[in-house]
């Protein structure tokens, strides 16, 4: 419970909302539409996430004057009075000019309307620089916290901003900050801690993010008021898991993962009521990591793939998708994600045998086209890859080499692919997972090629998990051989991929320790490695930083994705 009965008998809202970056006017729409709900619903307040006017992140953009004076346009606009926000306290994120400073001068800010008025304005005050956050390029960090009365709801509350609330020092063996400021928000007398927060899932966030705002609310002995964004943007999803926390840490309310929500609740956690984007009633939200399982992170990491990619392909502009399908289990898990995500009449399987081909390859694509009822259609590329074999032959003088004509067939493969997306105006996705992206097997222009590398972060043991969550969610779609035979690019006769790799357990455990741990050789090899092949394995990841800058952007499920939150110079001499 919370600590005051004035406090306890107030009603507020969290609208989890998805902005997409840039659309300044159908974002406002969002923040107009979801206020007058939970007004209607009995809400006092309603949050809405970080910079929800542009959407974020909007990177770049932000360089740029005419963006940013648009965004306060929209927040002008949003503060002049009107039926949607009469009796209600608003907040939102936006991104502001800096107050006398020249442009690039900004704040991430979060502007608290009232009753037709801008009431004040929080600025951001910690800002991140790690993973796939930048913020001190394009942001200055405000020198103190704000507190603002809100006259919708009778409360004074703290404007935090996401990192704001992620320094607690009782939390973290050492925070990253000096300078905690929810401790400078309840010392000027907030009564509510509200956090705007856009923050990223990585798989085991949600629930880790929960445990550190339960305890930032017990050591300040404050209620939080967390609003996640939802959706995808680029590579990143967000995954909502908006809540209410008690001064005693309790999760009062909860907002699901990786669906819009609008979640109204009285400060003391009675009467919930939970509603989706569309105003349908939803029903209670789990706690993240309840029932946690591998089972359970499968499933998370299927529905973070499946918002990524439905927004992604939306938010660029496409209506559809076309996947190549080589009877494996990368393919198959891909195409899955995209039927969940748009719908089978929207997706079309592409099957493309060579000479090398088994026959059991093209019998589970088409098991699997036919279990997920999407088009599908069969492009042998034999007479292609036999023509380009004579040419090169010709001009080489000679017969092409073993490599040369293993990346001939996938070059052809993407070339067709490539093809039916220019006719067809789908979306290629590409269907390579991290361990392959990590070590450069894959081939630049073949089965690289494709607008959105949609399981880029996970590893291909990850990817067999996710696979078992994806075909039950879709009705046993994936035929069982893909699960169980060996992984293979059928390139040349009896290939599989052990031919040149490690299995995969133990590939993807050096990987895991290499780029997520970050350990040196010795520190992996003493996990039980050979130290020659963790050497091996580390001259690989870091001589294919090259491919991986050519690769299509990575959907982000883990704190070190390729692209987002782990880059290498091309170019260098370091030796480990």
């Amino acid at each position: 419970m919370l600590p005051s009965a004035r406090v306890a008998a107030k009603r507020v809202a969290l609208a989890q909302v998805n902005p997409t970056v840039g659309d300044l006017a159908g974002n406002a729409a969002i923040v107009r539409r979801q206020a007058a709900r939970a007004r209607d619903a009995g809400a006092s307040l309603v949050v809405f996430p970080e910079l929800a006017v542009s959407g974020y992140p909007p990177r770049d953009f932000l360089d740029m004057p005419e963006f940013v004076e648009r965004c306060r346009a929209a927040v002008d606009e949003l503060a002049r009075p009107g039926d949607w926000s009469r009796g209600i306290s608003v907040a939102f994120g936006f991104p502001e000019a800096a107050p006398g400073l020249p442009p690039p001068g900004l704040h991430n800010a979060a502007a608290l309307v009232d009753g037709g008025r801008l009431a004040a304005v929080g600025r951001k005050s910690l800002l991140p620089t790690y993973d796939v956050f930048d913020e001190t390029r394009y942001f200055l960090p405000a020198p103190s916290a704000t507190a603002a009365d809100a006259a919708g709801i009778g409360l004074r509350v703290g404007l935090s901003i996401c990192e704001d609330i992620w320094n607690d020092k009782r939390f973290w063996d050492r925070p990253r900050y000096a300078r905690d400021p929810v401790a400078e928000l309840t010392r000027a007398g907030a009564a509510l801690i509200l956090n705007l927060s856009a923050s990223p899932y990585a798989l085991g966030k949600p629930a880790l993010r929960e445990r550190m705002l339960s305890a930032a609310a017990r050591s300040h002995g404050s209620p939080v008021l967390y609003v996640n964004q939802v959706g995808g943007n680029d590579s990143l999803v967000f995954d909502g898991g908006s809540m209410l926390i008690g001064a005693d840490g309790r999760v009062l309310a909860r907002a699901p993962l990786f669906e819009e929500a609008l979640l109204v609740v009285d400060l003391d956690g009675g009467r919930p009521e939970l509603l989706g984007g569309g105003g349908e009633p939803l029903p209670p939200a789990p706690a993240p990591g309840a029932g946690a399982s591998a089972e359970g992170d499968a499933e998370e990491v299927f529905r973070a793939l499946v918002l990524g990619v439905r927004d992604y392909v939306r938010k660029c502009g496409f209506r559809s998708a076309v996947v190549g399908l080589s009877g494996g289990i990368d393919s198959a898990l891909t195409v899955c994600v995209a039927v969940a995500a748009l719908g089978p009449g929207a997706v079309r399987g592409v099957a493309m045998p060579s000479r090398y081909s088994s026959g059991h390859s093209l019998e589970d694509a088409r098991a699997l086209a036919a279990g997920l009822g999407i088009p599908f259609q069969v492009v042998p590329i034999e007479p292609m890859h036999a023509a380009g074999l004579a040419s090169l032959a010709a001009a080489f003088g000679h017969p092409a080499g073993d490599l040369t004509e293993q990346n001939l067939q996938a070059r052809i493969r993407g070339q067709v692919l490539m093809a039916l997306s220019n006719e067809t105006g789908a979306l290629l996705l590409s269907t390579g997972n991290k361990s392959e992206l990590a070590v450069g097997y894959c081939t630049l222009y073949g089965d690289m090629a494709g607008g959105l590398a949609v399981i880029g972060d996970l590893p291909k043991t990850l990817v067999y998990r996710v696979s078992r969550a994806a075909s039950r969610a879709l009705g046993g779609a994936i035929p069982e051989r893909t699960f169980t035979k060996p992984p293979s690019a059928e390139l040349k006769p009896g290939q599989v991929d052990q031919d040149s790799l490690p299995p995969y357990d133990v590939l993807d455990d050096v990987l895991a320790a290499y780029i997520e741990e970050r350990l040196p050789v010795d520190a992996i090899a003493a996990r039980g490695h050979d130290p020659e092949l963790v050497r091996r394995v580390v001259r690989m990841v870091n001589g294919s930083e090259y491919k991986r800058r050519q690769a299509a952007p990575v959907l982000k499920v883990s704190a070190k994705a390729f692209g987002e939150g782990r880059r290498l110079p091309i170019a260098h001499g370091w030796r480990p």
